[in-house]
């Protein structure tokens, strides 16, 4: 299998090495509390799996469905992104229903990248943001993922240095893994960088409702004149606790929206029609199931932030996302995020994430999703304190021997 083109061209995928050892240890009895995988454990609400119970079996449904989405359910888009952007879209040409936003995107890296075309993407970022283009036969540039004043220095350098010139930038706030928040005016600088340099800019949206304070995360879209070359991309994943649904959404730009469903009409018929039927039940219907989600995770995010640095190991509160990004216990840093990731697992029964899974500048650093209740979280700050306080004994007792020897 490595010898097909575009398998070399993938990295070994660094969280099956956790996943392997978690799987491990859960096979020997381990209880492992799993704050790895942004795998929200909510339930989906109670009026969008009505709505999904209700269509299905109906005549058709069990049909072919509209691979670039059902009108409806385009149109629900639009009126969310007016409701809550102020942002207007026309649902038959800047809409693009797509099998979650990591299918839109790598479909999108199909669209549009010729081979050797280079694009710029933050470094850490999800993993989708280069490997869908590099899967696409394009090269990456690495850039900041941090929204600050030397951002756009780092794009300078790179449009200056790379050959061939190149064709988009990605972003992604709320950022996964960082959880850093980009700011309206950072959006304007960036539209204004694009349009300057004639580049594509690709938006991953998809934690925009998850936020604990009272400035909600703005679209790049309520730039003006963003849309001429932007297309951003959404998630019903995170919001209404719909991962395994697989939708999600492309908006903006028509050519590049036209780009990806003519991709799209090669490679997929769409989603199952009654889980498009329930999705516009979903972004048409109440928000208080939305409303609810913040409240759970803002509560996990405290839980852990205060006890697990009772344990010893200070996690920065994160402002937005579902994840914090937290530094390696000062103790470890010795050691690579996956060697501590592994660590976890076999001294602590908790998995996280290590932050080299997510580019070369998430080395030193752990994703930690909070997708545990709050009483899971405290057990997995009991765990780390008992772990920690082994570690600190054992290095307590070697340092007398080394001082002997």
């Amino acid at each position: 299998m490595t010898d097909f083109y575009r398998i070399k061209r993938l990295p070994p995928y660094v969280f099956e090495q956790v996943n392997r050892l978690k799987a491990k240890a859960r096979a020997g009895g381990a209880d492992i509390i799993d704050l790895g995988m942004g795998n929200p454990d909510l339930p989906a609400p109670k009026h969008v799996i009505d709505k999904l119970v209700e269509t299905a079996g109906r005549p058709r449904t069990d049909r072919y469905s509209a691979s670039k989405g059902i009108a409806g359910l385009r149109r629900a888009q639009a009126n969310y992104y007016q409701r809550r952007f102020g942002v207007a879209l026309n649902p038959d040409t800047q809409i693009v229903a797509t099998l979650g936003s990591k299918e839109g995107f790598a479909n999108m890296a199909q669209a549009i990248t010729a081979p050797g075309d280079v694009v710029l993407v933050p470094n850490p970022s999800y993993p989708i943001h280069a490997f869908g283009f590099l899967l696409a036969g394009g090269v990456i540039r690495s850039v900041p993922s941090a929204p600050t004043p030397d951002y756009f220095s780092a794009l300078e350098r790179a449009m200056i240095h790379s050959i061939p010139k190149p064709i988009a930038v990605v972003v992604c706030y709320p950022s996964n893994p960082t959880a850093e928040v980009a700011s309206l005016d950072f959006y304007k600088d960036l539209v204004a960088f694009a349009k300057k340099h004639e580049i594509f800019v690709l938006s991953d949206l998809a934690y925009a409702e998850v936020f604990f304070d009272d400035d909600p995360p703005p679209s790049v879209l309520q730039v003006p004149g963003a849309i001429d070359v932007t297309v951003e991309f959404t998630s019903m994943s995170k919001t209404f606790s719909m991962a395994g649904w697989r939708m999600g959404f492309a908006v903006g730009n028509e050519r590049l929206c036209a780009a990806l469903a003519r991709v799209k009409s090669y490679l997929d018929y769409g989603a199952f029609t009654p889980i498009q039927v329930a999705a516009t039940t979903a972004l048409n219907g109440p928000d208080d199931c939305v409303r609810e989600m913040r409240t759970i995770y803002r509560k996990r995010r405290d839980v852990m932030v205060e006890s697990f640095a009772q344990a010893g190991w200070n996690i920065p509160a994160p402002h937005a996302s579902m994840f914090a990004w937290a530094p390696l216990p000062e103790r470890f840093r010795s050691m690579s995020s996956l060697e501590f990731s592994k660590l976890l697992i076999e001294k602590a029964d908790l998995a996280v994430a290590p932050g080299e899974g997510f580019g070369e500048h998430g080395e030193g650093y752990l994703r930690l999703a909070l997708v545990e209740n709050e009483q899971r979280i405290r057990q997995a700050a009991r765990n780390l304190r008992r772990f920690f306080d082994t570690a600190d004994e054992r290095l307590h007792n070697i340092a007398p021997r080394v001082a002997q020897g």
